[in-house]
Formats: C-alpha cells, structure tokens, sequence
C-alpha cells in the first residue's frame, strides 16, 4: 500500500453533558491516497463536521492522532485546504482579494509578489471566474461564491483538499456544475479530498471510497469502494444497488446504545 497523504488513528471525540464527558465518537482510522475522494456519511450528530476539523488541525481530540505525510499534524498545515457550506468571504474584498486572502493564513511559506499573482490567476482561472475578478461578493451567486471559496483554497496548492458539505446550500443545477469542477480540480493535480456529507447521491457520484459513521458512541458501520468511470451520472443501476446497501446498514445499526464517558480533552 503506497504511503498515505493523509492518515487518522483511532480518532475518538466527546462533548461535556450531565454525567462527564460523553463518547460522540470512538475509534476512527482513515487513510487518505493522493487523488483519492473519500466521503463521509451518517446522520447528524455523530460528530463527521468535529471530525473534519480534527483532521485539519483545528481542534484537538480525545484520543488518537492524525499525521501529514507521516508527521503528526500538531495545528493548521499550509498542505492541509478546508471548505465549508459557507463560503465565508470577506464582503470588504473583491474577489481577487478574497482568493489571494488564503495566501496570508499562519504557517503559509513566503512568497515573492510575482509567485503570489500567479498563484492567485491560475486558481481564478481554474474556476472560471477570471470575468469576475474585480466583483464583490454580493455581487457574485451562489456558485459564484463557491468557486471564489475553492479558489482560495487551490492558490494555497493544497495536497489535502477537506469539504465540509461545502455544496449543500446550492441549487440543483449549480451543485452538478460544482461537484463536476471539484473532480476536475482532483483529477488535474492529484490532490487528496474528504468530503463530509448528508447526500448519498452526492457521496456515489464523486466518491472513490465511502465510510458510513453511526451508533452512539458512532464509529465506522461500513466501507464501500467504488470502481466505476467517471462521469457517474448514467450509471444509475449500478449506483442504485450500492445506495440500497448503504440504507440497509444503516437500518441495521438503529439499535442505540448510552454514550459513555470519555477523560475530557486537555
């Protein structure tokens, strides 16, 4: 097995409640491949958004490690690119300024003015934004919105793309376009992505691997490799069976055990 961009070991989290500290979840291992795309599904509130943000370095855990091209990631990593369902733009910048903005994240390397302008026009360019460089957000759609979020990331030249239902709040049409240009983007540079997400459509269509999360405390119900060419979205009989096999675990797994406690996070 060729070695791991991005890997999690016995990952578990919890939440302060009325009798200590409660398991959300226990014993996560992950190992991301390069142009991998890995979804994560489950039902809210088994902790897959704590997860994500774990896996980025945002926030610590209770238990297990997470390490970066075999070093353990201790905080934010330059390599390491998150996007979440809010594109989170600065209403102040144009759109050009909010993609050259991820540029001044901690722990970016230094940057020569020129290499930071090319950076910043070959992931506008990969979006397809370069007519809307100068427009603010409230000028920009939905999907405008996404693609400047995207393109923040990519001019960091990330090896480790995380989603956080990044998709969710767009419109049908637009949500394709979208999942179409992050394949695109994987696919071009070889980069690692984890999308977090409700959608087992979504999940089928992009995914490489899928992990189903349940049970309370959750942990891993399932694990399903998905071998099919892209573009999926002709390929519904195949697609159907494995979306059957999916809520069949999940229907298995409604038996709900009491949290317990967990030793609380330093």
């Amino acid at each position: 097995m060729s070695a791991a961009l991005l890997e999690a070991r016995q990952i578990s989290l919890g939440y302060p409640g009325e009798h200590g500290w409660q398991a959300v979840l226990e014993g996560f291992d992950l190992r991301l491949q390069p142009g991998e795309v890995v979804s994560i599904l489950g039902p809210s509130g088994v902790g897959k958004s704590s997860l994500l943000r774990v896996l980025a370095g945002l926030q610590a855990s209770c238990g297990g490690s997470v390490s970066l091209l075999g070093q353990a990631l201790d905080g934010p990593h330059p390599r390491v690119a998150v996007a979440f369902q809010d594109p989170s733009l600065l209403p102040w910048l144009n759109l050009e300024h909010n993609v050259a903005f991820g540029l001044d994240f901690a722990r970016q390397p230094a940057l020569s003015a020129r290499q930071r302008q090319v950076r910043i026009d070959q992931a506008i360019a990969e979006v397809g934004l370069q007519h809307a460089r100068g427009h603010y957000p409230a000028q920009l759609s939905g999907g405008m919105a996404q693609r400047t979020a995207l393109a923040r990331c990519l001019a960091r030249q990330p090896q480790v793309l995380l989603l956080d239902e990044p998709f969710g709040a767009l419109d049908e049409v637009t949500r394709a376009d979208m999942q179409q240009l992050l394949l695109k983007v994987i696919a071009e540079h070889r980069t690692a992505a984890l999308l977090i997400t409700h959608d087992i459509d979504e999940a089928l269509l992009l995914s490489d691997r899928i992990l189903l999360l349940g049970n309370s405390p959750a942990r891993t119900l399932g694990e399903w490799r998905i071998d099919l060419p892209q573009p999926r979205a002709e390929l519904v009989e195949e697609l159907g069976t494995l979306r059957i096999e999916i809520l069949k675990t999940l229907r298995r797994a409604s038996r709900v055990p009491q949290p317990k406690a967990l030793p609380q996070p330093a």
